[in-house]
């Protein structure tokens, strides 16, 4: 089954936005029983989906869960909210509604802020210079191909695998084996995204300076926070 491709920057804003509008409270659908922040919104990729649901590890909000709690049966309420280590799953055992959803809306507003600084400051650095992507099997041990990015590679930890051979009009990407390129993988160079970074960035090349990061959604970061909040 397909991965949710949705931009994890415009899931955040667009909850904030339900929360805000205190959408939660009116839903005629889910009036007999307690809201659940995320899982009754359109933020969920089973949200007004009654028949065959889709597993909550395609969503792109997993990658926000701690991993050893991704198989949960919820795992959007295990995201920690705060410095404190509050999540949702324990703001239900003790936090009326009020609490929950001010305690929400202050992460979704924290996050949203770190995310766009991250991609300006992202586009800042392609404007000035192109960003070089690093090899999963180089000096180095295997790593993300984003060089601000510190993630170890692991064959189970999600993510993208690039190759590129020299010849650009040969590169190939994709998900998958990184060793079964046609005649062998002599002649092409592996890379790896986190599961982090694929919702943020791709890989592509460039002529004059080879593999380089680049913006999944430049328009995006067009203008800084301040600017677009002012709007």
């Amino acid at each position: 089954m397909q991965k949710d491709e949705r931009d994890l920057l415009e899931i955040l804003k667009s909850e904030l936005e339900f929360l805000e509008h205190h959408s939660y409270r009116r839903s005629p659908e889910t009036a007999w029983r307690p809201k659940y922040i995320f899982e009754d919104s359109p933020s969920c990729i089973n949200y007004d989906s009654e028949e065959s649901p889709r597993p909550c590890t395609d969503c792109a909000l997993i990658y926000l869960v701690p991993p050893a709690l991704r198989s949960t049966k919820s795992p959007c309420r295990h995201i920690s909210l705060n410095e404190s280590g509050e999540t949702l799953d324990s703001l239900y055992r003790y936090g009326n509604e009020s609490e929950i959803e001010s305690a929400v809306a202050i992460w979704l507003r924290g996050a949203i802020t770190q995310m766009e600084e991250e991609r300006i400051a992202v586009k800042t650095a392609h404007d000035k210079s192109l960003l070089i992507g690093m090899p999963l099997y180089g000096k180095q041990h295997p790593k993300c191909a984003n060089p601000a990015c510190s993630t170890a590679f692991h064959w189970t930890g999600g993510g993208k695998f690039f190759r590129f051979r020299p010849d650009p009009g040969s590169a190939t990407t994709g998900i998958g084996s990184i060793a079964d390129t046609p005649g062998g993988i002599h002649g092409v160079r592996h890379y790896w995204l986190c599961e982090r970074c694929t919702h943020v960035f791709t890989l592509a090349y460039d002529a004059s300076c080879g593999v380089i990061i680049k913006l999944l959604w430049p328009e995006i970061v067009a203008e800084p926070p301040e600017k677009a909040s002012a709007a």
